[in-house]
């Protein structure tokens, strides 16, 4: 454990007149738990928690300034109405409350919209088309851009009426500010041709409401050399910027629309090595963000000039990120994987693929029922054994633990992990590792006996009151008659490194569900060396089932790799030198050349074979109930913790 005092990001900060209590912020993310564009209860709920782990100063996302920058479902915050002053102010009391600063983010999405429909056409600085959608924007005109100073104006003035220390301005990301700032989108002839004059207009304006309050500016070095807003065009951007309208601090970060939010491929803060070049141009406090995940890279970053250094997803898996990184105790901060699935999702607001206290509204927690296999009269207490070392299996016996309760975890395997553990060994998915060390280390911690490489019978079950089983899942294979090699895609990522190179054209057979055993397979191939890798899908695409974060990293990954998908097709057979495609629809057959298939099959609930004892439950969580995500798993192993930790069981547990 490092010792708090020895670390920078611990130390106080001065941000104009405010006070923060260190240099960690929760940069702007949204839950989206918002009802027609206000806040809600629970998403007071979540700032507090929030505010209360340490963060110094929080950052709230989704809060537009303008009908035309709104989406159907109305989750964004509408900061332009004045009728929801109430609930943004229960927004900032609850961020207040907590100890730390309360920034509201402002934004206009221009001409992005989210890729969700909308009821207005989308706005820009010209008649550019952004890569991201089917059709160029409107092109404002230079009354339609007053309007737009007029809105951000507003929205900054009811945010700070309800109680925000101040405002950030968005001008990142590809959004409205960021495309006036950029060379690609802004070829305008007007007053507004001047990159910087919008954004200019708009902080000077919204210092006549907020007066001294902080007006931070949030910008993003977009990918591309062409891309028109790079770290050269901050660089002198900014600069200039503050010496025409002066603002409180500058927020860098990268990327735009699906980029921005980085998967777990992305393993070191990208602007972590530009720390010194932006600091030498950046007059005011600089405040860095993405892709910090530990106190090592932020302490990097403060040393090489960074003022402040922001996060959002790891305040999201771990609440209390600030307060356990400030104290130097990092191993009890609870990993952010990078997966990009639950935060990403918004089914129906945010949520955290390994946080399960972080729930929908009205509800404590995500919703998580163990099944109940064994209930018997008179159950007694005692000592808990869980079957299976996985991300169910942990959670469990580390929620039981801290009861005080006594817990013994047995796993056939020999190494602790289960499916997160497997998903791991694949190329460019490292981050599923860090859920499985942190459980580890936790039950090491809390002192749970931890036994593998077993498989206890029903006699050695006896002693223990409680069983749960949290066996995970097994893959099956898929039949296909021939002679090529053929794995499965569970054997295939224990081995790819060995088999790749004796087998270089490597045909992965997808199940058509387009998740990541799939493209796993595929990112292994060639990470491995593969000559050519070919998909081959019942379905009609690549990845379909990723977010859509995931499967545009994935996609910018792939460019130039020798890769081929074959849609809407199956295997009908094997030769000894490739495979014997059949088309789903008209049934036509084609030969494809392979040294090596690769098959992803059902996956199905491994149950362990043993007869509970009189008295004894038994539970059953995860992938061994039905195989799921790891969202599941976790959420159900701490479910069944609790569970046991209530006493005997009722007809509902």
């Amino acid at each position: 454990m490092t010792h708090p005092t020895d670390l920078a990001l611990a130390a106080p900060f001065t941000l104009g007149a405010l006070t923060l209590r260190n240099r960690l912020v929760a940069t702007a993310h949204a839950t989206a738990a918002v009802a027609d564009g206000a806040p809600t209860e629970a998403d007071a709920t979540y700032w507090r928690r929030l505010a209360q782990g340490g963060a110094a100063m929080v950052i709230t996302g989704g809060t537009a300034v303008a009908p035309e920058s709104t989406l159907p479902q109305r989750y964004l915050t509408e900061a332009w109405r004045p009728e929801i002053k109430d609930a943004v102010r229960r927004r900032a009391e609850a961020i207040t409350d907590g100890g730390a600063v309360a920034i509201a983010q402002l934004v206009h999405l221009g001409r992005e919209t989210l890729g969700a429909g909308t009821y207005y056409a989308p706005v820009s600085a010209a008649a550019v088309r952004s890569p991201r959608e089917a059709s160029a924007p409107h092109a404002l005109s230079t009354e339609e851009v007053r309007g737009v100073v007029d809105a951000f104006r507003i929205s900054a003035a009811n945010s700070v009426q309800a109680g925000f220390h101040g405002v950030e301005l968005h001008a990142g990301h590809g959004y409205l500010l960021a495309q006036f700032l950029s060379c690609v989108t802004n070829i305008r002839d007007d007053d507004y041709g001047d990159r910087i004059a919008l954004l200019a207009q708009v902080i000077d304006a919204i210092r006549t409401e907020v007066g001294e309050l902080p007006i931070g500016v949030r910008v993003s070095v977009e990918p591309g050399k062409d891309s028109g807003l790079g770290l050269d065009d901050l660089i002198e951007l900014l600069p200039r910027l503050n010496a025409a309208s002066p603002f409180t601090y500058a927020n860098v970060t990268t990327g735009v629309r699906n980029t921005y939010v980085p998967g777990m491929a992305t393993t070191r803060p990208p602007l972590l090595e530009s720390v010194a070049r932006l600091r030498a141009a950046v007059a005011v406090p600089l405040l860095v963000s993405q892709g910090f995940r530990g106190a090592a890279d932020i302490e990097r970053a403060l040393d090489a000039g960074a003022d402040l250094v922001g996060m959002a997803r790891p305040f999201i898996a771990d609440p209390d990120f600030a307060r356990k990184v400030s104290a130097g105790d990092e191993r009890a901060i609870r990993p952010c994987t990078g997966c990009n699935e639950g935060c990403r999702t918004f089914e129906p607001t945010g949520s955290c693929s390994v946080n399960p206290e972080l729930g929908p509204p009205g509800a404590a927690a995500r919703p998580a029922v163990p099944l109940l296999l064994r209930r018997r009269p008179g159950s007694r207490s005692g000592p808990v054994a869980v079957l299976g070392a996985g991300p169910a299996g942990m959670e469990c016996a580390m929620a039981l633990a801290r009861t005080g309760a006594t817990v013994v975890v047995f796993d056939s395997a020999r190494e602790v992990g289960g499916q997160a553990r497997l998903a791991a060994l694949a190329a460019h998915r490292p981050g599923w590792q860090k859920l499985v060390d942190f459980q580890r280390d936790q039950l090491s911690d809390l002192g749970v006996r931890v036994r593998l490489g077993t498989s206890p019978m029903s006699a050695e079950l006896v002693e223990y009151a409680h069983i749960v089983l949290a066996t995970g899942a097994e893959e099956t294979a898929v039949p296909v008659p021939g002679e090529l090699p053929t794995r499965t895609s569970t054997d295939f990522l224990q081995q790819y490194a060995d088999v790749v190179p004796r087998a270089p054209r490597v045909a992965v057979l997808d199940d058509g569900f387009g998740w990541w055993q799939g493209v796993s397979a595929v990112e292994s191939a060639l990470a491995a060396g593969a000559r050519e890798v070919t998909l081959i899908t019942p379905g009609n695409g690549f990845a379909t089932g990723l977010s859509p974060e995931n499967r545009t990293q994935l996609m910018n990954r792939l460019t130039g790799a020798p890769l081929r998908v074959v849609a809407m097709s199956g295997v009908a057979s094997t030769t000894g030198d490739g495979v014997r495609l059949r088309h789903v629809l008209d049934g036509q057959e084609t030969d494809l050349a392979a040294d090596l298939l690769v098959t992803v099959g059902e996956r199905r609930p491994r149950r362990a074979d043993f007869t509970p004892a009189d008295g004894q439950s038994v539970r059953a969580v995860g992938d061994c109930v039905v195989p799921r995500r790891i969202t599941h798993a976790v959420a159900e192993g701490r479910a069944a913790a609790e569970a046991v930790a209530a006493g005997p069981p009722s007809a509902m547990s």
